[in-house]
């Protein structure tokens, strides 16, 4: 099996153009319509001006401190982002950190609201 770790690397750091790209070759070679990445990448595009330009589509969730909950917060950062529970805790600890980034303003607000419920200082950028 390959190298998901790799793999996972060279997703991250694709550039627009080049998910655009990938996009594209999924739906066309592989029938597969990636939506949220394609509404994430086509809508800046889609625009004619500097209205278009501004609205911004991408959305980080930045943690800013875990608060007086730390554990209630450290296992819901478990959940949400996949991390193990050292990772998780790792990440809490090291605030402020970003906790996930290039999501929707619908996703970040619902990780934001989960968050501030379990007691965490959370910024959506």
């Amino acid at each position: 099996m390959a190298d998901l770790k790799a793999f996972a690397e060279q997703l991250v750091n694709l550039t627009v153009k080049e998910v655009n790209e990938l996009a594209q070759i999924l739906k066309d070679e592989y029938g597969i319509e990636p939506a949220a990445a394609a509404v994430a990448v086509a809508a800046p595009a889609a625009g004619d001006g500097p209205a278009a330009a501004e609205e911004k589509t991408a959305f980080d969730v930045i943690l800013k401190e875990a608060g007086g909950q730390k554990l209630a917060v450290v296992k819901l950062v478990k959940d949400l982002t996949g991390l193990g529970l050292k990772e998780a805790k790792d990440l809490v600890d090291g605030a402020p950190k970003e906790l996930k980034a290039g999501v929707t303003k619908d996703e970040a607000e619902a990780l934001k609201k989960q968050l501030e419920e379990a007691g965490a200082v959370v910024e959506v950028k």
